[in-house]
């Protein structure tokens, strides 16, 4: 057993984990942060995407160990964070939601993109999304869902200036 002492979506938590066990497993097992889902559990698919000191990590290949010291933002995390809700909207107004399944690691990745100015078009979107894997769509939803949020948060941007 290793201590472990982290932020999670802003509370200090201190814990004994297994040296075994993934971030993902903590969070959902250990803290009831079910948002974070296991998919494929080898880092492939995206749905256990959450963040490890602002940068987007597999929760499912990331140690909990790994996380001591660290902050961690799992969807439950951006519950009032103005981006994302902007994200979520267009999610639903592009028709980018199916079973919902990748969604919450897709709505960070693109939260991420966004964030980084990397959504300039339909290819740039596509690529980097592609380690977010959706089994319910041809992805066209979610990359009108893409374009619609970097848009509407360029437009809320300007209108803050």
């Amino acid at each position: 057993m290793i201590d472990v002492k982290m932020k999670v979506n802003g509370r200090d938590l201190a814990a004994q984990v297994d040296d075994r066990l993934s971030l993902a497993d903590f969070l959902r097992d250990r803290n009831d942060l079910t948002g974070t889902h296991l998919g494929c559990e080898h880092g492939v698919c995206g749905a256990c995407t959450l963040l490890l000191d602002g940068e987007p990590v597999r929760g499912c290949i990331t140690l909990a160990a790994a996380a001591d010291g660290c902050e961690v933002t799992s969807i439950e995390g951006f519950e009032h964070d103005p981006m994302m809700a902007v994200i979520r909207q267009a999610f639903r107004d592009g028709h980018g939601l199916q079973c919902g399944f990748c969604t919450p690691g897709m709505l960070i990745m693109v939260r991420d993109m966004i964030q980084r100015g990397v959504c300039s078009g339909e290819a740039a979107i596509r690529l980097e999304l592609s380690g977010n894997i959706c089994r319910c769509t041809g992805y066209q939803g979610i990359v009108d869902s893409v374009l619609l949020a970097r848009d509407r948060w360029a437009e809320q941007q300007k209108a803050a200036e």
